[in-house]
C-alpha cells in the first residue's frame, strides 16, 4: 500500500516545484530513495503528459566511484550527464542517505577533481531548467535532528508539503527590499560584518528550487564584504563535519578562517580563488525549522537564520564569482542563540530572529503557521 504522503509531494514537486508541462522530459535523480516514491514520481510527471527519466543512485557506490577516481573519469561522467542534462527541461533530486558521513574518507584531492569537472553539469542544470531538490527521511537524519524516526518522517512530511503559496506572497517585500538596498550591516556575537548588495538582485525562494523553503537570497559585491562573520551552527561539506566556523573578511576575501578542523577548512576555501569570494547572502524563515541538523537543505531555512556562502554565485543574483565551491554557512540570530541584527541601510529589519518592520512582519512564524 502507498503511503499517501508520498502521492502529496510527488505531485507538488511534479505540478508546483518544478511546474511540468505535457511533453517536458524531466530527470528524476534518486539517492537511496525507496522505489515506492520513484514510482509516485512517475506516475505523477506521466499524469500530465510528461517525460520522466530515472536515474537511481546509492551513496555508497558513489564513494567507490570518488575514492580512486581519474581525470579520464571525471570528464567521461561530465560529457555523458552533460548530453543527457541538455535534453532535460526539469530535474528533481531526491538525496537520501544511512550515513551522512559517506564521504569523509574519500581524498580531498579527488573530491576536487571530480567537483570542478562536474561543475559545468551543476551549472546548466541550475541555471538552465526547473529543478527541485529535497532530502529523504532516514534514520541517520533523524539521529541528527535529536529525533526518534517516526518523529522525523512526520515533521518531515509536514514541512516539505506546507503551504508554500501562502509563504510565497509573505516573502515578496522582503524580496523587494533585497533588490533595492545597497548596505548591510550583520551585528552579533562575535559578528560584524558589512557588505553591498547593490545591483545584484534578489530570488525568494517558496517551494519552487529547493524542499524544504523559505529563503530570500542575495549576494554580496564581489569586493564589498569586510568585518568578521561566527558562524553558531555546525556545517557538512564534502563528508566532512566543521563547527565554530568563523570567517574574516577583507574587500570581499576570507584572508583568515578557524574552525574545529582547521586543515581541512583551508583545503576547502583554496579549491580555486572563488571559494574565498562570497556567491550568496540569504536570509531564512521557515517556522518549521527551529534547530539545526547538518543538513544544509534544511538548516538554511531555519526560522530567523541566515547563510552566507562562499564560493560560486548563482546567475540569478550574480556578482561575477565561479568556483567549484558553494557552501552554505548558517548563523541563526534568535536570542536562544545569542541574538543578533540585520540592516538595511541603517534600518533596522531584523532583530533577534524577528522582522521588525511593518512591510516584513508577515515573515514571523506566527503569520506563516
Amino acid at each position: 500500500m502507498t503511503d499517501p504522503r508520498y502521492t502529496k509531494l510527488a505531485k507538488l514537486l511534479i505540478t508546483y516545484s518544478t511546474e511540468l508541462k505535457k511533453g517536458e522530459k524531466i530527470l528524476l535523480d534518486m539517492i537511496d530513495v525507496p522505489d515506492e516514491f520513484t514510482i509516485e514520481l512517475v506516475r505523477a510527471a506521466r499524469a500530465i503528459g510528461a517525460i520522466p527519466v530515472v536515474e537511481t543512485r546509492h551513496t555508497r557506490v558513489t564513494r567507490e566511484l570518488l575514492l580512486n577516481t581519474t581525470q579520464q573519469h571525471a570528464e567521461t561522467v561530465r560529457d555523458m550527464e552533460m548530453f543527457r542534462m541538455r535534453k532535460m527541461a526539469a530535474y528533481i533530486a531526491i538525496r537520501g542517505s544511512n550515513n551522512a558521513n559517506e564521504n569523509a574518507d574519500v581524498p580531498s584531492d579527488r573530491m576536487t577533481l571530480y567537483t570542478k569537472t562536474l561543475r559545468p553539469v551543476l551549472n546548466y542544470r541550475v541555471n538552465k531548467t526547473r529543478w527541485a531538490v529535497l532530502r529523504w527521511p532516514s534514520a541517520s537524519m533523524a539521529q541528527a535532528a535529536n529525533m526518534s524516526t517516526e518523529a522525523f518522517e512526520n515533521f518531515y512530511f509536514d514541512v516539505c508539503t506546507m503551504d508554500y503559496r501562502k509563504m510565497a506572497k509573505a516573502m515578496a517585500p522582503l524580496e523587494k527590499r533585497m533588490k533595492t538596498a545597497d548596505k548591510v550591516h550583520i551585528k552579533g556575537p562575535g559578528t560584524d560584518l558589512t557588505f553591498s548588495i547593490k545591483g545584484i538582485g534578489a530570488k525568494a525562494c517558496n517551494g519552487k528550487l529547493n524542499i524544504p523553503d523559505g529563503e530570500v537570497f542575495s549576494c554580496p559585491v564581489k569586493n564589498s564584504v569586510n568585518g568578521t562573520i561566527q558562524f553558531n551552527t555546525p556545517t557538512l561539506y564534502s563528508g566532512t563535519r566543521f563547527e565554530n566556523v568563523r570567517l574574516e573578511f577583507h574587500n570581499g576575501k576570507v584572508v583568515k578562517a578557524h574552525s574545529n578542523n582547521n586543515k581541512r577548512l583551508h583545503e576547502i576555501l583554496d579549491t580555486d580563488t572563488g571559494a574565498r569570494y562570497v556567491g550568496e547572502f540569504a536570509i531564512g524563515f521557515n517556522p518549521y525549522i527551529q534547530n539545526p541538523m547538518c543538513d544544509i537543505l534544511f538548516d538554511e531555512k531555519i526560522a530567523g537564520s541566515l547563510h552566507f556562502t562562499p564560493g560560486q554565485a548563482y546567475e540569478i543574483a550574480d556578482n561575477g564569482n565561479r568556483s567549484a565551491v558553494h557552501w552554505d554557512m548558517v548563523l541563526i540570530q534568535r536570542p536562544e542563540w545569542g541574538g543578533g541584527e540585520i540592516w538595511f541601510d541603517d534600518e533596522l529589519i531584523r532583530k533577534d530572529g524577528l522582522f521588525v518592520t511593518k512591510d516584513l512582519k508577515g515573515l514571523n512564524p506566527e503569520n506563516l503557521l
